[in-house]
């Protein structure tokens, strides 16, 4: 009986964590990325994830592409997606990953503005 207990008690904690945790990433993000959801943004981003841990790492032509398009059409956004939870548990380091734009040598990024407490260079 207590293991009953035990196992309905862990299962709605694990059910309220998958809840909040859901709706923090919509709230972190809303509007920055106009009508797309946070999420959909951040995975978009997906082919950048070795380069967003990895300051050594070899950015991917497609990762620049991703970031090149998402800075001409929500720059806001850009910052939204290397700052939100899910970002960070794909182990995205957002010191490193604001420098993304720079080593694709994208010429229209937003240098000098801020992204959390991070600058783009």
């Amino acid at each position: 009986m207590a293991s009953n207990t035990c196992f309905a008690l862990s299962t709605l904690l694990i059910l309220y964590l998958l809840v909040a945790s859901t709706s923090v990433l919509e709230v972190d993000g809303a509007g920055e990325c106009g009508k797309t959801p946070i999420r959909s943004a951040a995975l978009s981003l997906s082919p950048c994830l070795a380069a967003g841990g990895n300051a050594k790492a070899k950015v991917p032509p497609m990762c620049c592409t991703k970031v090149n398009t998402l800075i001409n059409t929500a720059p806001k956004c850009l910052c939204a997606v290397l700052l939100s939870p899910l970002a960070i548990q794909a182990g995205i380091k957002p010191a490193i990953a604001i420098g993304i734009p720079k080593r694709c040598n994208i010429k229209k990024r937003p240098i000098g503005k801020k992204c959390g407490r991070y600058i783009v260079p």
